[in-house]
């Protein structure tokens, strides 16, 4: 191949260069000016925006207007005359709220501040809750109309309260709720109460001392009142029932004398009887005492109740006093019993 000879493709071996202009640079370097001569006086320079926000109108859906469908008897209640209706007929029981029967404006709800609460139309508020429109006063004055000829009169003879509780001693207490709540049931309601005097159960002094023991902080002393609460029961009558089966073993109970009470000693007692100490038996032995006994120490037995006179009960009462805490006042009634019991004799 000679010197001189010339390739016919002289690009070959090249690598082909792409030139990329930057169009939108140089369209605004031939747009633009550098001088501020030329600049208008109100014209500010453009913002540069790294990240362009755009702007989209939005579309606003329009709302459907709302037909309340309204019952047939709605405009029931613009005919009921509230002051010349029977009432009852209109409302005979218990039932939910009904707006087309109340001729009377009633709001409920709470709204905000400076707002009239919901009416009567179809609010929830006064739906949920029960009514009372059945309680009003011409109701009940007519259905106790209704009920008095089933009921007998209150015995005439009863007329102080001494002779209801000579003829009625056991009082049954128990309440009864009324409140604006989801359900008429208040556990309160179960709690039932007996009361009864116990100078009206028939115990002797064994009995009663048993019967205080079992009974404990259930009696009050003052007046002289037992008082049984039961409220372990989910119904009143159970509870009831409870209280009677209370009542009765507490009774039967205190009547039982076991074996090993018939063996006690004075030393045994829980608290001073004067007809079983020593006391009593030196009063029989000195209402008993006879000349021939002089120099003999006899006790006898105590005297029965039959036979003991009420300076005897003083002086008991006189011996049992000291017994229990002496005072100068308790020396000197036991002085002037004993005197009253000597010079007797």
């Amino acid at each position: 191949m000679s010197l001189l000879s010339v390739s016919r493709n002289p690009l070959k071996g090249l690598k082909p260069v792409r030139i990329q202009f930057v169009w939108n640079h140089a369209i605004r370097l031939s747009s633009g000016t550098f001088g501020t001569d030329n600049m208008d006086a109100g014209e500010e320079f453009r913002q540069l925006e790294l990240k362009p926000t755009r702007t989209r109108e939005k579309f606003q859906r329009k709302k459907a207007p709302v037909h309340m469908i309204m019952p047939r008897d709605y405009k029931r209640a613009n005919k009921i005359d509230p002051d010349n209706v029977d009432w009852k007929s209109i409302w005979p029981g218990p039932r939910t709220f009904d707006p087309n029967a109340i001729p009377i404006p009633v709001r409920q709800g709470r709204l905000k501040p400076k707002q009239r609460a919901f009416g009567k139309t179809a609010n929830l508020e006064l739906m949920k809750i029960p009514t009372f429109f059945h309680l009003t006063p011409p109701a009940i004055k007519a259905h106790c109309e209704e009920l008095k000829k089933f009921c007998t009169p209150f015995p005439s003879e009863l007329d102080t309260k001494e002779k209801c509780e000579k003829h009625f001693p056991l009082t049954v207490i128990t309440n009864d709720y009324l409140h604006a709540a989801p359900t008429i049931r208040d556990p309160l309601a179960r709690i039932v109460t007996i009361k009864l005097k116990l100078k009206d159960i028939p115990l002797d002094e064994h009995a009663r001392d048993k019967l205080m023991r079992i009974i404990k902080d259930r009696y009050d002393e003052k007046t002289d009142t037992l008082t049984i609460v039961t409220d372990r029961c989910p119904l009143r009558k159970q509870n009831y029932d409870y209280a009677q089966y209370l009542l009765t073993a507490i009774f039967y109970e205190s009547w039982t004398v076991e074996e090993w009470e018939a063996s006690k000693t004075e030393a045994d007692m829980e608290h001073y009887v004067w007809n079983r100490n020593t006391s009593s038996k030196a009063l029989a032995s000195i209402l008993n005492w006879t000349p021939d006994k002089l120099g003999k120490s006899i006790f006898h037995d105590p005297l029965p109740e039959d036979k003991l006179k009420p300076e005897h009960h003083a002086y008991g009462k006189a011996v049992k006093n000291i017994v229990e805490g002496e005072t100068e006042e308790g020396w000197s009634q036991y002085k002037k019993a004993a005197v009253q019991v000597l010079l007797r004799q």
